[in-house]
């Protein structure tokens, strides 16, 4: 082995063990769960332990448990009741889980453009991609990083338009204070592998009015009240619930969710004070009033100084045993064959056919900031098992990998 292989350190990985929080508290559940026999969260108690605890941890009224982050978004959006061809305002950097539901409910994702420093839907891109047919506005909260909501919703409340609040990568990040995920109409969680917390899969829809609340429970279970008198099945639903051992482990994780997300913000601010005084690297920016919650650490490149992009930078920590993602996607939502090639149900490509064709243009031309942002941003690992000697080993690999771009372009 030779000297440099062996200075190399094995960082956290959020992936396996390494990086993960698991204990005797998700033993001890899962052990419950399984002496009792019930592992359906029809019958059982973990999962409905888990929405009422998450409900009172993020201060909604309601929370009710699904299958996934993308089903949350799923549960969001048919809870509104959208007729085929609504709009749906989304963002084309956001995971396709966020935006296959829009097709789903027959609606047509529009996409509108995104500050380029922190690669967030705003509220001037937001009303650049408003219609006439515009029925909801999804905004997401990238990398833990809240929207600048305050604009957001006064745009949204002057068109009465509901907002969903994609908060997967935000557990624990507050804007004015207040959890996102509660500043709009519905916001959802994902409770996957990599998150603040996970049992797997899994997701948590909140909000806080009732109706709402109960048409996302009924939409989880195939469209059925359990519980209520002379139920029926209501309406078009699926079957997105959560199983009871699935609860058992969210329900253990939510009580080391502060934890987490107090180490994440720690050792990203450790991060930021090494790193911000190198020439062409910026740290995340923040936008006033908001709390990042650091599901991952996002830089930004200055291409004057690194002509090689995201892309080389990436090159150069892989020799340092660092796994960036550079451009955090390899291209927006809107340049996937889904959209296209119009790859939906069979060859009919709907329900794109019901879109205007303003709708569907899709020109990188339309997109500077998602462009440019895409362009510039770097995505470092972080998780609640990171320490200082992690910190300090990614910010050395980040400088030396500075330097050795810096001395091949002089």
């Amino acid at each position: 082995m030779s000297s440099v292989e062996s200075a190399l350190l094995a960082l956290p990985n959020d992936q396996d063990a390494t990086g993960r929080d698991f204990g005797i508290e998700e033993t001890t559940a899962l052990d419950a769960v399984l002496a009792s026999g019930t592992l359906t969260s029809t019958k059982g108690t973990f999962v409905k332990r888990f929405e009422g605890d998450f409900a009172s941890y993020v201060g909604a009224a309601h929370a009710i448990a699904c299958a996934s982050g993308s089903a949350a978004v799923h549960t969001a959006l048919a809870a509104l009741d959208l007729e085929p061809g609504d709009e749906v305002i989304t963002t084309g950097i956001t995971d396709m889980g966020a935006i296959a539901p829009i097709l789903y409910q027959a609606a047509i994702p529009v996409f509108a453009d995104v500050d380029p420093r922190t690669c967030n839907v705003t509220a001037a891109t937001i009303e650049a991609a408003l219609s006439q047919r515009t029925r909801a506005i999804v905004v997401t909260h990238l990398f833990g990083n809240p929207c600048e909501m305050d604009a957001i919703l006064a745009l949204a409340r002057a068109h009465n338009i509901p907002v969903i609040e994609d908060a997967a990568q935000a557990f624990g990040a507050r804007y004015r204070g207040r959890h996102v995920g509660t500043l709009g109409t519905i916001g959802c969680f994902s409770l996957q592998q990599g998150k603040h917390i996970t049992c797997g899969e899994g997701g948590i829809v909140v909000t806080d009015d009732p109706a709402l609340a109960r048409r996302i429970r009924l939409f989880v279970n195939k469209g059925w009240p359990y519980g209520e008198s002379q139920p029926d099945h209501e309406f078009l639903a699926l079957n997105y619930r959560m199983s009871e051992l699935q609860g058992a482990v969210a329900l253990a994780q939510l009580g080391k969710l502060d934890r987490h997300v107090e180490i994440r913000r720690e050792r990203a601010h450790d991060l930021t004070l090494a790193l911000r005084d190198l020439a062409g690297i910026a740290t995340p920016t923040i936008y006033d009033g908001a709390e990042h919650s650091y599901w991952k650490y996002a830089l930004r490149l200055d291409p004057a100084v690194f002509p090689e992009g995201p892309t080389g930078f990436a090159r150069a920590l892989t020799d340092r045993n660092v796994a960036s993602v550079p451009r955090y996607i390899a291209k927006p939502a809107f340049l996937c064959a889904v959209f296209q090639q119009r790859r939906t149900f069979g060859h009919s490509a709907f329900p794109l056919t019901l879109a205007r064709p303003e709708a569907l243009d899709y020109r990188i031309e339309r997109f500077p900031g998602t462009a440019e942002g895409l362009a510039h941003i770097l995505v470092l690992p972080i998780n609640e098992r990171y320490e200082l000697e992690h910190v300090a080993y990614v910010a050395d690999a980040v400088h030396a990998a500075a330097a050795t771009l810096r001395s091949a372009h002089a």
